[in-house]
C-alpha cells in the first residue's frame, strides 16, 4: 500500500469494517473507543483523521455513524485476505496398485496447490483422481479430484475412500444393523455390501471436489 497504516489503524480499520458487515451501518466513535478500552473518543478522533488523510475512510463530521469507506479500504480489505492465505501442496493419487498403501510414491501423479482458507484441518489430505461413473448424481464425474480427509470423523451418508480388498472406491457410507453398505450415486450400479470376508478400510472422508473444463 502506498499509504502505510501503523497497527492500531489496522486494528481500527479492521474493526470498522467487521462492524459494518455485521451490522450494516458504521460505529460510533464511542463504540469504537470502547472495544479498544479508551476512556475518551479524543484518540479515535486522531486515528480516524489519520486513515481520512490516507484515504481509507470518509468523514462528513464526528457525528453518529458518520464514518464512510473508501474504496481504498476494499483493496486493503482483499490484501489483508491474500496476506493470511496459505497455499499448501496436495499430492495427488491416480491409480492406485493391488496393494499398495495409497499414497505409495507409484500412486502419485504430483501435486496441486490449494488455498488452505477453503478448508480446515488440512494435515495430511490428498487428492484423488475419480475413475468411472458410479457417483454421477453426487456431482462427481470421471476425471474430477476429490480432496479426502483421513482424518476426519466419518459419518451416516458421507461420501468417502474406502479400500474394499484391492480396490479404491468412492461411495455414500452407510451403517445398518452393524452392516456397512458403500451406496453409489448412479442407478447403473448396486451397492457394496461389506462382508466378514471383505478387506475393508476407510481411506478418508470427501471434504470437496475438483474440477477443470477444457
Amino acid at each position: 500500500m502506498k499509504n502505510k497504516l501503523t497497527d492500531r489503524q489496522k486494528e481500527i480499520l479492521d474493526f470498522i469494517q467487521k462492524f459494518i458487515s455485521d451490522n450494516g451501518f458504521p460505529p460510533t466513535l464511542r463504540e469504537i473507543a470502547s472495544n479498544f478500552g479508551l476512556a475518551s473518543t479524543f484518540g479515535v478522533k486522531r486515528h480516524l483523521d489519520a486513515l481520512k488523510k490516507k484515504g481509507y475512510l470518509k468523514i462528513e463530521s464526528f457525528a453518529s455513524r458518520a464514518i464512510t469507506l473508501n474504496k481504498i479500504s476494499n483493496e486493503y480489505e482483499l490484501e489483508r485476505t491474500n496476506f493470511n492465505s496459505k497455499i499448501i501442496p496436495i499430492p495427488v493419487v491416480g491409480r492406485v496398485a493391488a496393494g499398495s498403501p495409497i499414497l505409495s510414491e507409484e500412486n502419485l501423479e504430483g501435486t496441486i496447490a490449494i488455498d488452505s482458507n477453503f478448508f480446515k484441518n488440512n494435515k495430511d489430505c490428498f487428492a484423488l483422481k475419480v475413475t468411472g461413473d458410479s457417483m454421477i448424481n453426487a456431482g462427481i464425474f470421471e476425471g474430477d479430484l476429490v480432496i479426502v480427509n483421513p482424518n476426519e470423523k466419518v459419518s451416516q451418508h458421507d461420501i468417502v475412500v474406502a479400500r474394499v480388498d484391492d480396490e479404491i472406491t468412492v461411495k455414500n457410507y452407510e451403517k445398518k444393523n452393524d452392516k456397512i453398505f458403500l451406496i453409489p450415486q448412479n442407478e447403473k450400479y448396486q451397492p457394496i455390501v461389506i462382508t466378514e470376508r471383505n478387506n475393508f478400510s476407510l481411506v478418508g472422508k470427501v471434504i470437496g471436489v475438483l474440477r477443470w473444463f477444457n
